[in-house]
């Protein structure tokens, strides 16, 4: 069959589900599709609102870490949060930057240089202009040669080759002989000790000239380290992590979702990491059937097309699931975690129990419509 037809054909199942259901297509997610939009709003969510509060108004770094098993909602929960803030920033005069870090990266490194590069050129060149009109900012550069490529771009501010330069320097670009004579660097940032104190150097200018409000950084699958890193790789990473914490007393909130499993075995790698997670926040896995049945309806309620309630003379659609079909995806997932020792059901399994049963009803659609929709 075509293409085009097998659209066609998804376009009436869509117009059939949506008659029946009030939907028009699956509300679940799958196991495989690790990001959606619909959340349950949990406690945790106005615990970190809180912290999150709190930082805009004092601008103090704060750690937060997300403690939970695997398919719990740690994921969720991220997505959530990170939404909020974007959401939140729109209506500050401050800028921000909020990075969410879905996989690990390579190395600490590539991260540095994603935070420079959301910041880009055009900041470093507003940096440099009210420096040119206010240079006591300079003060709170504890690095001399930051200070010194400061100093030069202030007394060239419209020279664009000399931001690039510069800004080239902070992602780690050799010194060339254009550096030491015109912005007067010397060194090369070749280690991520070095790129750190000028980040930070950087972001506590900009913060004191108004230009910048702080920094989220969210990182998740944190668990996933070993098993794309060597072991020295891991502890590298997780050391330069801390030290990013450590380097930044205000202006960074950090947020990082991992397992209690990788908790465990990253503090026996290095120590001094678990202090810095002491405010953990725990996810848990469903532990009643009332709570999977409000998960269920929410999605589902979530999903609800507008068109099934909204059409003059339009009869109550059918419940997508009932409430029996739900206990028993429930209570077959519980018996099978129940097995393997576990306190309860994970969010992701049981959505994508139910994701599967709904599948099954489409199916019969589509074969009660004579409708081919793949």
């Amino acid at each position: 069959m075509r293409l085009r037809d097998r659209l066609r054909g998804h376009e009436a199942i869509s117009r059939v589900l949506g008659e029946t259901y009030g939907v028009t297509t699956n509300p679940f997610p799958s196991a495989s599709q690790s990001r959606t939009d619909v959340h349950l709003p949990i406690p945790a969510d106005e615990i970190l609102a809180n912290e999150i509060l709190n930082f805009f108004k004092d601008r103090k770094s704060r750690v937060a870490a997300i403690v939970g098993s695997q398919g719990v909602g740690k994921t969720n929960f991220l997505n959530h949060i990170e939404a909020e803030v974007r959401d939140a920033i729109l209506e500050l005069p401050d800028r921000y930057v909020v990075r969410y870090i879905a996989d690990p990266e390579p190395s600490f490194d590539g991260m540095l240089r994603i935070i420079f590069q959301e910041l880009g050129v055009s900041h470093l060149t507003t940096v440099a202009k009210k420096i040119a009109t206010d240079p006591r900012s300079l003060d709170l550069a504890r690095i001399y040669d930051f200070r010194a490529a400061l100093t030069a771009l202030s007394k060239d501010v419209e020279n664009e080759r000399l931001c690039s330069a510069c800004f080239d320097w902070f992602l780690g670009d050799q010194v060339l002989p254009y550096h030491r004579s015109n912005l007067h660097i010397n060194f090369r940032l070749d280690t991520i000790e070095s790129r750190i104190s000028i980040l930070r150097d950087y972001v506590t200018i900009s913060n004191n000239l108004g230009t910048i409000g702080g920094i989220f950084l969210l990182f998740d699958e944190l668990e996933k380290h070993p098993n794309v890193l060597a072991g020295s790789a891991v502890v590298r990473y997780l050391s330069a992590l801390r030290a990013i914490i450590d380097a930044f007393p205000e202006n960074l909130f950090t947020v990082i979702a991992v397992t209690h499993d990788a908790m465990l075995r990253y503090s026996s790698a290095l120590p001094a990491l678990r202090s810095r997670f002491e405010d953990h926040i725990e996810l848990s896995p469903l532990e009643s059937v009332d709570e999977g049945r409000k998960l269920a309806e929410f999605y589902i309620d979530a999903s609800r097309s507008p068109d099934s309630v909204a059409r003059p003379g339009a009869s109550t659609p059918n419940e997508l699931l009932t409430q029996p079909e739900i206990e028993r995806v429930f209570a077959n997932l519980l018996a099978r975690y129940t097995d393997r020792a576990g306190k309860g059901v994970p969010q992701r399994e049981f959505l994508h129990g139910l994701h599967a049963v709904v599948e099954g009803k489409i199916r019969e659609l589509r074969d009660a419509s004579r409708v081919a929709i793949r």
